[in-house]
């Protein structure tokens, strides 16, 4: 040993949980753990390095005052993850159980908010949806089933722009209107009803799903903003596009027999679909979807091919001002 080196101070446990404020049975628990090493005297007392010990528990007990579990504390004190590293895992993670918090808060507070005649009703409701991001995840494999064969990488936009992300702080009418669209996608029928309305009559003739798919997309896209403006369905290259895409699929060409086809067993007017693309609505406000969408170019198939018995969509009455910023 030299002039300049000093032998570490050992101290037992009584004076380290003097020093830093801790207990001795906190501190033991610590060593059972493996997040405080000691070693042992002649007489079997563990000692510990004064200044390395007094040092980690300064630090153990600083990221358990902002809320870090022994199992993150573990990884840092051992080098398998930073500081940082480990507050922003448990950020996310409060994220995730703040938004859960919220959703339960929300729920209750509209089964509270339901008249007794509908309260049993609701409570069903809102017992069924166990959170938020499980009502997202239905969504998103029940367009996954209606969408296949599509690849689901060409989908994400589709998903994008029709599904919505559950509010991280929902209303009594939010959380009820999420949690009945969980209720309509667990519909077995539903499914049918809405690949009848997507893929139409004949879908076991299409020859190229994702070529339609990509077709009807471009389709939907100039319709949307046709939507939002107001305008009444009709005829003209929208729809003529949407009929040939559907013919070209199967191998026909676009003719007054084929529009008939179409609309057969078609499903556009059932009020499931109806009900689904309403309550999405209350969640993207001026955002044309594309159930509306098929809904306008459904109405101008069934006017061409002079089909007087189906309703036209309903329009939406918007302030001028909105109308323009939603194309």
């Amino acid at each position: 040993m030299t002039d300049n080196t000093q032998a570490s101070a050992l101290v037992s446990i009584g004076e380290l949980a003097r020093s830093t404020g801790l207990a001795v049975r906190t501190i033991r628990f610590y060593c059972d753990e493996g997040i405080l090493e000691s070693r042992r005297s002649a007489g079997g007392h563990r000692m510990f390095d004064a200044d390395s010990a007094t040092e980690r528990l300064l630090l153990v007990r600083r990221l358990r005052a902002v809320g870090l579990g022994l199992g993150s504390i573990t990884d840092v004190l051992h080098g398998e993850r930073s500081i940082a590293e480990a507050i922003a895992a448990e950020s996310a993670r409060l994220d995730i159980e703040v938004r859960s918090l919220a959703w339960r808060r929300a729920s209750l507070r509209a089964i509270e908010a339901a008249t007794p005649a509908r309260r049993a009703e609701r409570l069903a409701l809102l017992a069924a949806v166990q959170d938020a991001g499980t009502v997202h995840d239905c969504l998103i494999r029940f367009w996954r089933r209606i969408l296949a064969p599509i690849p689901w990488s060409d989908v994400d936009k589709w998903v994008y722009w029709n599904v919505p992300e559950p509010p991280a702080d929902p209303s009594v009418d939010a959380v009820v209107a999420y949690a009945e669209l969980a209720a309509l996608v667990a519909d077995p029928d539903m499914n049918r009803t809405v690949r009848q309305q997507y893929w139409r009559n004949r879908p076991e003739l299409i020859r190229d799903c994702r070529g339609l798919y990509v077709d009807v997309g471009d389709v939907m896209a100039d319709v949307v903003p046709l939507v939002a403006e107001g305008v009444r369905p009709r005829a003209g290259g929208e729809l003529d596009r949407f009929v040939n895409a559907h013919a070209s699929a199967r191998g026909e060409r676009d003719s007054p027999r084929f529009r008939e086809q179409l609309l057969i067993g078609a499903t556009d007017a059932d009020h499931r679909i109806h009900r689904y693309w309403a309550l999405t609505g209350q969640f993207f406000g001026t955002r044309v979807t594309v159930g509306r969408a098929h809904h306008w170019v459904y109405a101008a198939l069934a006017r061409s091919t002079d089909r007087a018995d189906v309703p036209a969509p309903r329009q939406r009455s918007r302030p001028r001002a909105r109308q323009r910023r939603s194309t």
